[in-house]
């Protein structure tokens, strides 16, 4: 059994983890900008609350967004927060990430693919600032991502995926997502990288 925490555990992503983490018999605190649902909380953009919180945890999930926030700031901001905060204690980060900076099978990134929608594109930009700021520290980090976007209409878990290279029309549920993100605390197979995952 780990002790795993959670952040951003009020999100479709985070609340996915921490039903799986426990399904596992992990034990987990679930962290979000306010308390309530048996959560903690916790900004991932606060250092010392991250230290403070992951005291005695052998790794910790990050789900996060900021709709209210600018993506440019809030991503480096969180990636910066969490490198202070993780690195002299935390053995593990799972960051959820994004497919849109992942490379297809011919090694163009997702968004720099023709047809692929580009009006987010400084979302995009700055979920891979955040990556840069991970491997420029000392953590033992690694980005999952949907290799396409989740499947809304699907919700089960199947219990199984496979890493592949980013493909705009690939879907997996959250639930599917989380074995993922569960799989890389209990058994980590990728360091220092990005992944993207499906079914």
């Amino acid at each position: 059994m780990s002790k795993i925490l959670v952040i951003g555990a009020r999100g479709r992503a985070g609340k996915a983890a921490v039903a799986e983490a426990r399904e596992r018999g992990h034990e987990v605190v679930g962290v979000a900008r306010t308390a309530g649902d048996g959560l903690v909380p916790g900004d991932v953009t606060d250092a010392a609350r991250i230290a403070e919180l992951a005291v005695g945890q052998d790794a910790v999930i990050a789900a996060v967004y900021d709709g209210g926030s600018d993506p440019g700031e809030f991503f480096p901001r969180a990636a910066r927060a969490l490198v202070e905060g993780l690195e002299a204690g935390v053995p593990r980060l799972v960051w959820v990430g994004l497919a849109s900076i992942l490379p297809t099978a011919y090694g163009t990134l997702l968004m720099d693919t023709e047809g692929y929608p580009n009006e987010y594109r400084s979302f995009f930009l700055a979920h891979q600032a955040a990556l840069d700021i991970f491997a420029a520290s000392s953590l033992d980090w690694v980005s999952v991502a949907p290799t396409g976007d989740f499947d809304h209409a699907d919700p089960s878990r199947k219990g199984h995926y496979r890493v592949a290279p980013g493909n705009p029309q690939d879907l997996i549920s959250y639930a599917d997502f989380a074995v993922a993100l569960v799989d890389e605390v209990d058994h980590p197979a990728h360091h220092g990288e990005a992944i993207g995952v499906v079914v």
